[in-house]
């Protein structure tokens, strides 16, 4: 039974009790009264509501941050690992197999890393970004714009707007 019934049935039994008769007036104060409880309660209902609702959006993004984080801390480990691999894979060698093994390993990692959501960080005549690249050598060129990147010396990798490692490059002017 809901709360409008019950007090609906209190009412009567009040006034079958005092055998007195129900006014319009009565009626209508009751009537009102129980709008004004139907409000505060339909408020609570939709403040209720928009807490949940944010309290799932700030859960979905902690899960998306906490993932990144662990992705990030594992992935920076094998960023050598790739590294070697692609200074192996620039190596000049007769034994073709060998160069051929060394670039299908290098392959599968990056596809890993890109699975992973892991991005390279552009760097070769891209604008010098502090925040992406870290320079280590400068140069004046005319050849080149400002803050031009000319040569990457280590390639940066980011995780959603996580940096894991920043790119070592070459800057003109």
């Amino acid at each position: 039974m809901t709360e409008k019934e019950k007090n609906q049935e209190e009412i009567e039994e009040e006034n079958i009790e005092t055998n007195e008769e129900v006014t319009v007036a009565d009626l209508m104060k009751e009537t009102e009264k129980l709008k004004q409880e139907n409000e505060k309660y339909y408020e609570h209902l939709q403040r209720t509501a928009a807490e949940f609702d944010n309290y799932k959006k700030r859960m979905q993004k902690e899960k998306e941050a906490t993932y990144n984080l662990a992705v990030g801390d594992v992935v920076t480990n094998y960023l050598e690992v790739l590294d070697n691999l692609e200074k192996a894979s620039l190596v000049e060698t007769t034994d073709e197999k060998t160069k051929e093994g060394i670039e299908l390993i290098k392959k599968q990692m990056t596809d890993l890393m890109t699975k992973l959501n892991v991005e390279k960080i552009a760097t070769v005549k891209e604008t010098f970004n502090p925040e992406y690249h870290e320079a280590v050598m400068h140069i004046e060129d005319e050849k080149f714009g400002e803050k031009e990147i000319v040569e990457e010396f280590r390639s940066g990798y980011k995780i959603g707007k996580r940096v894991l490692r920043h790119a070592m490059v070459k800057v003109a002017n």
